[in-house]
């Protein structure tokens, strides 16, 4: 049933992670009243079946959590076990599994950016549709895309849910050969990457600020990936940050009536993890390429306190972070050598972990309770998509409101715009592209009929 007055925007697959859900917006009188993301999506109950397991198997389990970005959810729930441990993994094995992660960054950023962000800019419906128009932009795409595979299968064996990663480090190193035998591609992947940079600088972006606290890991002399502490930016530009153990003394998440996801909030306020706060909280530490990336991106220059919040220019920072992603990855191989083993030994010893790496879409924790055997007696597990919820719903009622209230659009361009503003912050690639079942019921003190909330 339509009136012209309230709005009911069904989003679907945006739950914990991937899954599928609605999106209700309200508008009463012309003023949006509620804006709802509600998550239908079934749980789907990690936390729940890793207890009893062995301390082991958490990286392979929650690998499977996330086609796209398993490597974060095997990095986090490795840092979480070895820190339950008291284990600290050789310097060289920490490089590995930084070179993972850049690869997973590389792949992952490559795609938002061209099949599931750029057709946004460019008005075009789909990712099919923009090769129609702009076939080598989105070849481009693919190559860099495909160079992130190419580090997650050399070194973790496969590019999705990868094989090789193990408590402590991998189960087989790679040869300095084999290693240097991805520095073509990936040399023709920063030059892609730069092409990237340049391409999406010349977009159109609406004026926009997520007004949310900013929540990212921090490390003293580099850009964090693999590890580092929670750090938060907040909305009047103060800085705080806490140590990872204490990370659900300040990031606490409760259940709401409309959906089966879990909300976040960060010391009971909004908050957005992912790349917008990255480049926010630590763009200084951006190594020289990617800085000058920022700049040519027209981000300006982030060691004189550049903050980005506008959620449409994130595709800018996503291209900065890939020129960085691809230069860190062939700076890692030029000063490679195998470690004596792939592996630190990590014996089982009761007690609790806790782990945080940066997925390509924000900070992922993980904490985990041992016994003696190492028998997993609790797991918790707090996404990038999760935390932001909040802050997506938040995004999607003063966007909705600033439309109504310049021109009243109807219910398909409507549908456009919030499918557009889900899209700026990556939620997930199964629930980023079209997904939008609007239903609208405007109301009024003056019209019969309503809406129930």
């Amino acid at each position: 049933m339509t009136h012209r007055g309230s709005r009911v925007l069904h989003v679907g697959s945006l739950s914990r992670v991937e899954g599928e859900g609605a999106l209700s917006l309200h508008v009463h009188d012309g003023t949006v009243t509620d804006a709802r993301l509600e998550i239908y999506e079934p749980p789907r109950f990690f936390e729940a079946f890793l207890r009893g397991r062995s301390y082991t198997e958490p990286p392979d389990i929650t690998a499977r959590v996330c086609g796209i970005c398993p490597v974060a959810y095997q990095m986090s729930a490795c840092a979480a076990i070895e820190d339950a441990c008291g284990v600290t993994v050789d310097p060289v094995i920490r490089d590995l599994r930084r070179l993972l992660y850049c690869g997973e960054w590389i792949e992952s950023q490559a795609l938002h950016i061209y099949l599931l962000h750029a057709p946004d800019f460019l008005g075009r419906p789909s990712a099919i549709d923009l090769a129609r128009t702009h076939r080598a932009e989105v070849e481009r795409g693919l190559r860099l895309k495909k160079a992130g595979n190419s580090l997650m299968e050399l070194l973790g064996g496969r590019a999705v849910h990868p094989i090789n990663v193990r408590l402590g480090g991998f189960h087989r190193a790679p040869t300095r050969t084999e290693l240097r035998s991805l520095t073509e591609e990936l040399k023709r992947a920063l030059d892609d990457a730069w092409e990237t940079v340049r391409w999406v600088a010349g977009f159109e972006f609406p004026d926009a600020s997520v007004e949310a606290d900013l929540l990212a890991l921090t490390e003293p002399d580099t850009y964090a990936i693999e590890g580092g502490t929670p750090t938060v930016l907040r909305t009047d530009g103060t800085n705080t940050s806490f140590p990872v153990r204490n990370f659900t003394a300040h990031v606490t998440e409760t259940h709401v009536a409309h959906s089966t996801a879990l909300h976040s909030r960060l010391d009971g306020r909004l908050h957005l993890t992912g790349s917008l706060a990255r480049f926010s909280i630590s763009g200084r530490l951006l190594s020289p390429v990617a800085l000058e990336a920022a700049v040519a991106a027209g981000l300006g220059d982030p060691r004189e306190g550049t903050v980005c919040r506008n959620p449409y220019r994130s595709i800018l920072v996503r291209a900065v972070e890939t020129v960085y992603a691809v230069a860190e990855a062939l700076r890692i191989i030029d000063g490679y050598e195998p470690p004596a083993h792939p592996y630190t030994e990590v014996p089982p010893v009761a007690g609790v972990g806790h782990g945080a790496t940066e997925a390509p879409r924000g900070l992922l924790y993980h904490r985990y309770e041992l016994d003696a055997d190492g028998i997993v007696k609790s797991a918790l597990l707090v996404p990038p998509t999760a935390q932001n919820q909040g802050a997506i719903e938040d995004d999607l009622r003063r966007l909705a409101q600033q439309a109504i209230g310049e021109h009243d659009p109807d219910d398909d361009e409507l549908t456009a715009l919030c499918e557009r503003a889900i899209r700026n912050h990556d939620p997930c690639i199964s629930c980023s592209t079209h997904f939008l079942d609007l239903t609208v019921v405007r109301t009024s003190d003056t019209t019969a009929g309503g809406c129930d909330a």
